[in-house]
């Protein structure tokens, strides 16, 4: 029987190990598909069931106390790294005036053994989701830290804050600031990114679509009205995810697709008031601040993360720099918001991210978070 040259063997060889490599990679690939289905229908079907729950237990009779209280979202990824800022924070305040609850990974608990302050023991939501960033798992666990805090029908205001996040004046300023507005605080301005699709009509009408920062401020009507949606979500969960399961940081096509995918978090709130028709009962801004490395180089300029503070920027005159923002202006509206509360000017900013813990220590050490303007005025 004849041989084969070595060399077309050789060729053969070669492509037979393509066609493994390829294989291979399409079952892995597969397997991986299977995986993060089945991953996401659990999720869903534990995001229903604990949304009915906590949506029964919150009451019906209209709050009537004059305590109202304001509830703090924290949205962690494991611990609080700045409790202790936090633990200085809540000591300043009268107990029945505010409530926490921290949404962290399923099964992590805050006792003595994992936080410096007891303000937060036990304060963890029981029914957390694993939440991936870019998924629609983001807003799944902002409703359950609402659907908990609605519970309490002396949650007046909810207030959403990461685990990087830092107060910029004192409890009572905060306090009086948030509970004496009649509106939420919500970031919302049209979006010219094209992140809206098709796919979403009719359910979603292209100019209802909204964008603006995940950090929000809510009034007890408005927060109700997310836990309670059963249409807008489920739009969100199906067409908001990531575009490829890689590191952005490696592959260029990630980069180029990611400009066109939809962010759950920075579009979901805004929309769903506005389509609910609740616009004129907003302050269409964020009281969390943040700010944007624009220095990076311009490869780096869709990388899509804030500038962190550190000890060394976050001194008495970067702090005091941000409590002097009178107004915000959004160029896709050519509009300027200037800052109010219940219809009197304000300083746009009461909370900042992202800060480590050097800068935390910084703010307190100097006194950086103290009140220094009129606080009569509210």
């Amino acid at each position: 029987m004849p041989r084969l040259p070595s060399s077309r063997r050789g060729v053969v060889w070669f492509r037979w190990k393509i066609l493994i490599t390829i294989s291979t990679a399409l079952c892995i690939l597969a397997l991986f598909c299977i995986n993060r289905q089945s991953n996401s229908t659990a999720t869903t079907t534990t995001l229903s069931s604990s949304l009915s729950v906590a949506r029964s237990r919150i009451p019906l009779v209209k709050y009537s106390g004059d305590r109202p209280k304001l509830a703090f979202l924290f949205l962690a990824r494991r611990d609080l790294p700045l409790d202790f800022l936090w633990d200085r924070f809540f000591k300043s305040a009268d107990q029945r005036n505010f409530s926490i609850y921290v949404h962290s990974i399923p099964g992590f608990v805050f006792d003595e053994s994992s936080t410096r302050s007891h303000f937060f023991y036990n304060r963890q939501l029981k029914n957390s989701i694993e939440v991936v960033w870019g998924e629609s798992s983001m807003i799944a666990a902002e409703r359950l830290l609402l659907a908990s805090a609605l519970e309490d029908p002396s949650n007046q205001r909810f207030v959403l804050l990461s685990d990087s996040c830092v107060p910029l004046y004192d409890f009572g300023y905060i306090y009086r600031y948030l509970v004496s507005s009649p509106k939420s605080f919500v970031d919302s301005f049209l979006d010219k990114d094209n992140r809206y699709t098709m796919k979403m009509f009719p359910v979603i009408r292209k100019e209802k679509w909204r964008k603006g920062s995940q950090w929000i401020s809510l009034i007890r009507s408005h927060a109700k009205v997310i836990v309670n949606d059963d249409t807008v979500f489920p739009v969100f969960q199906k067409f908001c995810k990531r575009s490829l399961p890689l590191d952005p940081k490696k592959n260029w096509l990630y980069l180029k697709k990611r400009r066109h995918n939809c962010i759950p978090d920075e579009h979901y709130v805004q929309t769903l008031l506005t389509m609910r028709g609740l616009e004129n009962e907003m302050e269409r801004r964020t009281v969390t601040y943040t700010t944007w490395n624009l220095s990076a180089k311009k490869a780096e300029a869709k990388s899509w993360h804030p500038l962190t503070f550190t000890s060394d920027n976050s001194g008495p005159e970067e702090i005091e720099g941000i409590k002097k923002i009178n107004h915000v202006y959004y160029e896709s509206e050519y509009r300027t918001e200037w800052c109010r509360s219940n219809s009197k000017p304000v300083p746009c900013f009461l909370f900042a991210r992202k800060f480590t813990r050097g800068a935390a220590m910084r703010l307190l050490s100097e006194g950086l978070i103290e009140s220094s303007i009129d606080t009569t005025t509210l």
